[in-house]
């Protein structure tokens, strides 16, 4: 049999986090089992095989720790505890077990810049117990506020303990004081609480405003007036941060280092930073989480301002420059503290469309994809009717302090169906059953009002399927190393309507294009002239374009072709390669894949034994076969797809025939 291979990636350069595709999963809105309206743990573990059938590599889990929810479980109480809402640790055990089981790895919340002030440590410190008097940052009454930071939340950062008699710093909300991570009893309760969670076989952390962690001496005033809040430079990425995040990495992470990813969400972070916090003086984290990207658009925290795609673009190559440069990032365009993508992006009118076009969009980057819950299906911003609706801290802060100065909300009502961070969290629709399948009660938050149409069944159901296109998507960067560890280049940097992205390596001839409509237009896209006989590898309209050397593209289309114009002595079956296997675990309910130039029968497929575990460099801790690349005529030879190991964790078995249908329906 020939076969070709997959060009070789430096062992030190690999890393199973950098070829994953990360599915967030916001509990509290995931799915209730017991009908009480909140979703539950249980209800994550009912929805396992969905996961799987996704192809996600890893899921990120929201906190579910116990909480008094003020900040919806980012004000944490207890740190070894689940929250009863959500469930037990045996439910949460049982959960990662079933996780793993589908080779699906599991990373926790990790919020240690705060705890709740319900969590022991503050209620001692406040008590004034001499062995925890210094766990928070503390002030004397001196007849005003210590200083003038400002909290992220509105106001003051600065709140009042009558029971110490003193303020204490939190730059969040009233109940989640400021850990004072420059006592060194502090950090060793960090450390041992990593350690705990490790040893129960997670497999890494998201940890929450990281760059907060280290306050400057003093806690001096902060210049008004600028672009951050009051105070900001006193506490982004200070002074001791990098000695506090080498300390975890050594004593917290320990032993387990090599086996987890560490993903660090830093406020107001640039390119700059971020190369020196994943691989300067520190190497605790392993990718950021950044917000330019999400901020266009924005001109303060609830007000929107035109933008135009080049903006977009040269946001994304500044941090693309940033990964070239040694960095790594999370690629998102939704997540629990955002408002929809599809929403902000794109346009509704054309839902499947702009969906499946942003999908592309993000994963033709290099970094690692996070998918958040609902996105798969084309879930959307909601309308919300009165302020009784709002749940989200900050968004009700919003509403008090408009009410205050005099405007009712039918006034400000388009701030938050822009912007309200309950956008993200309204209750994931399964079906157009009561309450969108999500509870057999009363929802704990509004379900959106389309969830009869757009929900994960009816869309399962379609004959274009978001759900369907993310299969595709995923397990086409699963089967090449372009996308994972390509480079980046960005084209036409000044249109106004097509992002277009090349991804190549210097050790294979191999090219992607990635081609973005970002309207409902229909601009032309000229075909660059090396693209010689371009390869159509997936795309989200059915008949996509034969890519002559121009191409009138349709509202919100999207396109991945391989450029083969160093490969015209190969052949075709070659050059449909790549294509073939990124569609071997795309599968639809009549197993025929919609995806690349020709149809795919992949019927009687079946998950196979879990893999050997593997290491954070994605190399096997025992001999396994490197990736193989089969050309049809291969594959009508072989049944048992286990002797063609794909790159990831999964490795499907069953049937497959080529089938010589021209049509593509995607």
């Amino acid at each position: 049999m020939s076969q070709s291979r997959e060009p070789t990636i430096p062992s030190d350069e690999r890393a199973w986090w950098k070829e994953a595709v990360f599915y967030q999963i916001y509990p509290r809105s995931f799915n209730d089992s017991d009908g009480d309206g909140i979703g539950d743990i249980p209800g994550i573990i009912e929805k396992a095989d969905y996961l799987e059938q996704l192809g996600v590599d890893c899921v990120w889990l929201n906190p579910v720790y116990t909480s008094p929810q003020e900040d919806n479980g980012y004000d944490i109480a207890d740190y070894r505890a689940i929250d009863p809402d959500y469930g037990s640790l045996a439910a949460w055990e049982t959960l990662l077990e079933a996780l793993h089981d589908r080779d699906i790895r599991l990373v926790m919340d990790l919020v240690v810049n705060h705890t709740s002030d319900q969590h022991a440590w503050f209620q001692r410190s406040a008590a004034g117990d001499p062995e925890y008097a210094d766990y928070y940052h503390w002030h004397a009454d001196e007849g005003n506020e210590p200083n003038n930071w400002e909290s992220y939340f509105g106001g003051s950062a600065w709140s009042f303990s009558d029971e110490r008699e003193e303020y204490y710093l939190r730059l969040f909300t009233d109940g989640q004081p400021d850990l004072n991570w420059s006592n060194p009893a502090v950090r060793d309760e960090i450390h041992d609480l990593v350690g705990w969670w490790l040893e129960r076989g997670i497999d890494g952390f998201r940890m929450d405003v990281i760059n907060l962690i280290s306050k400057e001496p003093g806690l001096p005033d902060g210049t008004p007036g600028g672009d951050s809040l009051t105070g900001a430079e006193q506490y982004l990425n200070g002074p001791r941060m990098h000695e506090y995040l080498t300390e975890l990495d050594e004593k917290g992470f320990g032993n387990h280092r090599d086996d987890i990813v560490t993903i660090g969400e830093c406020s107001e972070i640039d390119p700059e930073t971020a190369i020196d916090i994943t691989g300067g003086e520190s190497d605790a984290i392993d990718m950021t989480i950044f917000f330019d990207h999400v901020d266009v658009g924005r001109e303060s925290s609830w007000t929107a301002e035109e933008w135009a795609l080049p903006e977009l673009k040269q946001i994304m190559s500044r941090w693309q420059q940033a990964v070239a440069d040694g960095t790594w990032v999370a690629l998102y365009h939704s997540n629990h503290d955002q408002p929809r993508g599809i929403s902000r992006f794109g346009d509704e009118t054309f839902r499947y469309a702009s969906a499946t076009m942003l999908a592309t969009w993000l994963h033709g980057h290099k970094g690692t994809p996070f998918v958040y819950q609902g996105e798969e299906i084309g879930m959307s911003n909601v309308s919300f009717e009165s302020p009784a609706e709002l749940d989200d801290i900050w968004a009700r802060n919003h509403w008090q302090a408009e009410r205050d100065a005099g405007n009712s909300f039918e006034e400000i009502q388009s701030d938050f169906d822009r912007f309200s961070r309950d956008n993200a969290r309204t209750p994931m629709q399964w079906s157009d059953d009561d309450q969108a399948g999500f509870t057999s009660g009363e929802p704990w938050l509004k379900v959106g009002a389309d969830y009869e149409r757009v929900n994960a069944a009816a869309d399962r159901a379609a004959d274009r399927s978001i759900f369907e296109y993310y299969q595709a998507l995923i397990q086409l960067r699963k089967t090449s190393d372009l996308l994972a560890y390509g480079t980046f280049e960005l084209r036409d940097p000044d249109h106004e309507q097509i992002y277009t992205i090349s991804r190549s390596r210097p050790d294979t001839e191999q090219k992607l294009r990635v081609v973005c409509n970002f309207t409902a237009d229909n601009p032309e896209f000229q075909v660059p002239d090396s693209a010689g006989e371009p390869t159509v590898v997936l795309s989200n309209y059915d008949s996509p374009p034969t890519m002559p050397s121009t191409a009138t593209l349709r509202p919100y289309e999207a396109i991945i072709y391989e450029d083969v114009t160093e490969l015209a002595g190969r052949s075709s079956e070659a050059r449909l390669c790549l294509c073939l296997r990124a569609v071997s675990q795309a599968v639809t309910r009549s197993g025929r894949c919609r995806v690349g130039p020709r149809s795919w029968d992949t019927r009687e497929f079946r998950r196979a034994p879990r893999r050997a575990p593997r290491n954070r460099h994605n190399t096997p801790c025992r001999g396994h076969d490197p990736v193989h690349c089969h050309s049809p005529d291969t594959i009508r030879e072989t049944s048992d797809l286990s002797a063609r190991p794909l790159v990831g964790r999964r490795r499907p078995r069953g049937t497959v025939r080529w089938l010589d249908s021209p049509r593509s329906r995607l």
